[in-house]
């Protein structure tokens, strides 16, 4: 079966925006549901603050960087938080579906962009995971084509969006010290320090402290102990004390082992000249799949895995090629299902069925 063209992919991203808004809209209010979901209400706040040039009234633990950019469009554009952040949300999504196909065929982007319900409603109804994704993949780009400056700049920015793109620079750091290129690794390491330090700035100016988003999650996430711990303890003790739905369970230990299954894949002998190629993007997966199976938060290591998956999931995909249906009608049929799901998901499955009557 052929790859999935690039123009099939935007056509099938547009596919399931049209249905995940569609969905939305035929139960709620979009705008209301936009507020009620995940941290975009968080990331506006932020946004507001930086628009007005002063953080003192902010406590959001969020990284920031999605917040930057939709307040450098609501500023330009004069646009409100809410839809500047759909914009970037929406733009970064689609960009990242794209260089998805680029780095790995269509068949691999067009998965990545609609089995992960977390994917889909961050897409479309605000979250950093888009412009994490979009910026991280452009920086396997910039790798793959030896422009380590830029590759370090965008993993950096992606960093600044959401913590785990630290492994981003580790994974470009070791292939730099593994091609013994010790001045490229000099200035990637230089750049990431400068833009880590800007980024902590206003947080030292105004509030005095330049690590208050570090303590947030360490006081919140981690019962004020270690980001890591040993492997599963958080997930196991999540499940052995679960009180979400037994569906919710079930998704979620789902998706555990297609990432273990995705894991074991990726340790096979065809596997190896990929990470022998292209090993910034090798070592980051192995780096990130063990920090998602040793992440020590009894509250989020189970419970948001779905979400945690996002930046490993085309890896996972890319290992287990073989075995993925190439069909478009499986594709497309998928893309609508999913999407229809993953809307009445952000709605509430109690609050749909009631509305069906």
């Amino acid at each position: 079966m052929p790859d999935i063209s690039r123009n099939e992919t935007i056509l099938l991203w547009a596919l399931t925006c049209v249905v995940f808004a569609a969905t939305i809209v035929h139960f709620r209010n979009y705008a209301d549901q936009v507020e009620d979901s995940g941290d975009s209400s968080a990331y506006m706040q932020a946004a507001s603050c930086i628009r007005h040039a002063d953080v003192r009234d902010s406590r959001v633990k969020q990284f920031w960087g999605v917040s930057y950019v939709t307040a450098a469009i609501s500023l330009f554009s004069r646009f409100s938080e809410r839809t500047s952040l759909l914009v970037v949300c929406g733009a970064s999504s689609l960009l990242a579906v794209l260089l998805a196909h680029w780095l790995w065929g269509g068949w691999v982007a067009s998965y990545f962009a609609i089995i992960n319900f977390e994917w889909l409603q961050r897409s479309y109804l605000g979250g950093a995971e888009p412009l994490f994704m979009a910026l991280l993949l452009a920086a396997f780009l910039a790798i793959r084509r030896e422009r380590w400056i830029l590759g370090a700049l965008l993993a950096a920015l992606a960093t600044v969006t959401r913590p785990v793109g630290i492994f981003a620079l580790i994974a470009l750091a070791i292939s730099l010290l593994w091609k013994r290129q010790f001045k490229a690794l000099s200035l990637c390491t230089g750049l990431a320090l400068v833009i880590g330090a800007l980024y902590l700035l206003p947080f030292w100016i105004y509030l005095g402290d330049p690590f208050f988003q570090l303590r947030s999650y360490q006081t919140h996430d981690w019962q004020s102990g270690m980001p890591i711990g040993m492997p599963f303890h958080a997930i196991a003790t999540s499940m052995a004390h679960n009180r979400e739905p037994w569906t919710n369970l079930i998704l979620t230990s789902g998706w555990i082992a297609f990432i273990l299954v995705g894991l074991v894949a990726m340790c096979r002998k065809d596997f190896r000249p990929y990470f022998r190629e292209y090993r910034a993007e090798g070592i980051f997966a192995l780096l990130y799949i063990t920090f998602l199976f040793t992440y020590n938060s009894q509250a989020w290591a189970r419970a948001d895995v779905v979400r945690f998956a996002i930046p490993v999931l085309p890896f996972v995909l890319l290992s287990l090629r073989d075995w993925i249906p190439r069909q478009r009608v499986i594709v497309y049929s998928l893309g609508i299902l999913c999407a229809g799901l993953a809307a009445c998901s952000a709605i509430g499955i109690r609050n749909v069925f009631p509305a069906l009557r």
